[in-house]
């Protein structure tokens, strides 16, 4: 049964030493040296309760006696602060205890001195430790898990907005923790607490109705154990049956996700039954289903398909005595325990005791969110990872051999595909389901069966990144995808610094300066380290060949080739060149790179924007709002910022307006007269009639969006206009044609 958490009395060492010593005898000496340690080096503090500071490790070490945790996680449970909150060192720890639970202590230990200005780096770089730590010894998540426990208790005591982030923390992080490793009623605890501070007002609310209405509950689970009691006897089934009741988070969580009002949600009270065996468990479901309607579709069979976290249980809701609903949940014993203690239960601590394979494939969760962890660099996706390996909500695939796999709801056939090897989701062409074949973004359900198709010569697609979910398929298609554009870079970056060195040298001479050590010595000077980064800038754009060719011939030599260019002709075109290209776009970082304007959107100054290299081809400048850069925000390495600086006020720039209109004489008349008021210029107009509507489009040159916001203000004002939207060039009508007339 899970501890009662609220109103006992403090924890004290010698009731923790007699519960440990019920399952693990001799541990006498250990716990009470790890307690008289804890109370020495913590002498003098106080947590901000007032209370002091041993109350704390004494509290963790209690909910770890109470999981039934082996000596040395309980010990660490005492010393869990030590290292971080006092002068105690990982050495002191392991010379008075051992390397076992100086471990541990580590594991647990918070970043607390890393040198990050970001908090969510800080955060980011904290859960990579631990879990990494949780992946090698999983008795460190289960101490941290005590931890964050007993400090949500106490989350009153803090300001609100510490309580606020510390509780979110909890329920998006912790709980779902709890949650994997298969300790439900820990689950349970931090979310219902995470609740009572995320949304006070709901809890309360919650807690008045279930007050209200105890005592019928009560009542009526007394009169369904009696009924259960009679019908078990009768078939000479030997169980034990217990009510329980659904959590406030729960309730409020039903509520919103189904629409629900309080007095609809009708699952407030179940019955857990505990039989011998799994023959007797469904024995007892069938004996349930004769006595009382089922209710479809509320029928779960966690005991043929585990959960992740390896729960196993009969679930189903009945219609029961008096009409009202019950649910059941119908286990085996030792179903039971691995529900209260989780996969701990099945951890080996001795030494010599490994896990066998089989259990160890019950932790491929652990490795593929460490996998993530090592991988991923961006602590927003560090952070988004984790939490999608660790969130419950799962469809269960198979194999056409049988086998079963658990995914995220939302998982694809190339989630499926990675989940098997990383070869076979690489070559991934195809993917038949259930026998069909359905394409790569299909959302895989419960049971389907899985047949993923490859070719050897295929290589995964960065759109791919659009409808994955796992971590794991996301990180190796971006690794992918970030080394095919470093190969093709590098070789287009070779061509680019070859043909621009042929015009200062020899072709015969060009081999000589593009040799690795020429180009790793003016590496530093362009902020990369390798002959081969330098390359890929030069692919990439970041960096003009012409700028390595000045950093690599001596000076004299370019000056001397420059020279020479400057014939009439080369002057001539250098003036063009300058006035054509003269954007008023500055490159953070970037001196003489190539601007070009994104046809696409045709971003005029004033707009919000954002760059992007094009290989070989300089900066193309886009408007934020453009889709087309919405779609290779994936490819952050070739996102550059860019902002609006001089610009010629002579240029003009054309924008394309769609204007709906009533269809009166005179309305063009209105319209051009608006524009030119503004000292815009119109260079093109197109329109239709149809229904009393008119759809006019305009090409209008201004000079700036301030002007540009002038001239829709006015065509605003004037008479029978409906709206004015500026629309891309991309989805402009061409050749003079206009949009359809919208009818009613």
């Amino acid at each position: 049964m899970p501890p009662v958490l609220t109103s006992r009395p403090p924890a004290r060492i010698m009731d923790i030493v007699d519960l440990v010593e019920e399952y693990s005898p001799d541990c006498s000496d250990l716990l009470t040296k790890a307690y008289i340690f804890t109370a020495k080096v913590h002498k003098g503090q106080s947590r901000i309760s007032g209370e002091p500071y041993i109350s704390h490790p004494l509290e963790v070490a209690r909910l770890l006696a109470e999981l039934r945790q082996d000596p040395e996680t309980v010990c660490a449970g005492l010393l869990h602060d030590t290292v971080e909150d006092t002068a105690t060192t990982f050495k002191d720890i392991n010379e008075h205890f051992g390397n076992d639970v100086a471990e541990l202590v580590d594991g647990v230990t918070k970043l607390a001195k890393i040198d990050v200005s970001n908090t969510q780096v800080r955060q980011a770089e904290s859960y990579r430790k631990m879990l990494i730590a949780m992946a090698k010894d999983i008795r460190v998540i289960i101490i941290k898990l005590a931890d964050r426990l007993h400090n949500a208790l106490t989350l009153h005591h803090l300001p609100q907005k510490s309580r606020e982030r510390i509780a979110r923390e909890t329920a998006e992080i912790y709980a779902p923790l709890a949650n994997r490793i298969g300790i439900g009623w820990l689950k349970g605890a931090l979310e219902d607490v995470a609740f009572k501070h995320l949304h006070p007002k709901e809890f309360l609310e919650i807690d008045e109705m279930l007050r209200d209405g105890l005592e019928d509950r009560e009542a009526y689970m007394d009169l369904v154990m009696e009924r259960l009691k009679e019908i078990l006897e009768m078939e000479g089934i030997d169980g034990a049956a217990s009510a329980r009741f659904k959590l406030h988070s729960s309730i409020y969580e039903k509520m919103q996700t189904q629409n629900l009002d309080f007095h609809q949600v009708y699952d407030i009270c179940g019955v857990r039954i505990i039989v011998d065996s799994v023959k007797d468990c469904y024995a007892v479901l069938g004996i349930l289903h004769s006595s009382w309607t089922p209710i479809p579709g509320r029928f779960k069979d966690y005991i043929a398909l585990p959960k992740a976290n390896l729960y196993q249980s009969l679930h189903t809701t009945v219609v029961g005595p008096e009409g009202q609903r019950v649910e059941f949940q119908i286990r085996t014993l030792e179903m039971h325990r691995v529900a209260e203690e989780g996969i701990a239960a099945h951890w080996k601590y001795k030494e010599g005791d490994e896990v066998n394979d089989g259990m160890a494939d019950k932790f491929e969760w652990i490795r593929r969110i460490v996998e993530s962890l090592n991988e991923e660099s961006d602590p927003r996706n560090l952070v988004d990872s984790v939490k999608v390996n660790l969130f419950q909500d799962e469809v269960f695939v198979f194999t056409p051999r049988g086998e079963v796999k658990s995914l995220p709801r939302g998982a694809t056939p190339v989630d499926f595909a990675f989940s098997i090897h990383t070869e076979v989701g690489s070559h991934c062409v195809g993917a038949k389901v259930n026998g069909k074949i359905t394409p790569l973004s299909t959302l895989l359900e419960n049971g389907d069966i899985v047949e993923i198709i490859t070719n050897p010569h295929r290589r995964p697609s960065a759109d791919w990144l659009k409808f994955v979910v796992t971590a794991r398929a996301k990180q190796k298609i971006r690794n992918w995808v970030r080394q095919e554009q470093k190969e093709r870079s590098l070789t287009l970056g070779q061509e680019l610094l070859e043909n621009e060195l042929e015009r200062f040298v020899e072709k015969k001479e060009v081999a000589s300066y593009m040799k690795p050590k020429e180009l790793k010595g003016v590496a530093r000077l362009f902020g990369v380290r390798t002959h081969q980064d330098v390359l890929i800038s030069v692919g990439f754009g970041r960096v003009s060949a012409r700028q390595v060719v000045q950093k690599l011939l001596p000076e004299q030599l370019v000056r001397e080739r420059e020279k020479r260019e400057k014939s009439r002709l080369r002057r001539l075109v250098n003036r063009v060149s300058r006035h054509k290209n003269k954007s008023g776009i500055l490159v953070k970082g970037q001196d003489d790179v190539l601007i070009r304007y994104g046809k696409c959107c045709q971003p005029i100054p004033g707009d919000e924007i954002v760059g992007f290299i094009t290989r070989g081809r300089g900066v193309t400048v886009h408007n934020e709002s453009c889709p087309n850069i919405k779609s290779l925000m994936d490819d952050q390495e070739r996102l550059v910022e860019v902002s609006w600086g001089e610009v010629d006020k002579d240029q003009m720039h054309l924008v394309t307006l769609v204007v709906e209109a009533r269809d009166r004489p005179g309305v063009l008349a209105s319209l051009s007269a608006a524009i030119a008021s503004c000292e815009a210029n119109i260079s093109r107009v197109a329109a239709e009639a149809a229904q009393d509507k008119a759809a006019i489009r305009l090409d209008v040159q201004v000079h700036d969006l301030a002007q540009l916001n002038d001239v829709v203000k006015r065509v605003r004002d004037e008479k029978y206009i409906f709206s004015v939207n500026r629309i891309a060039p991309e989805v402009a009508p061409v050749k003079g044609k206009v949009p359809q007339i919208p009818t009613e």
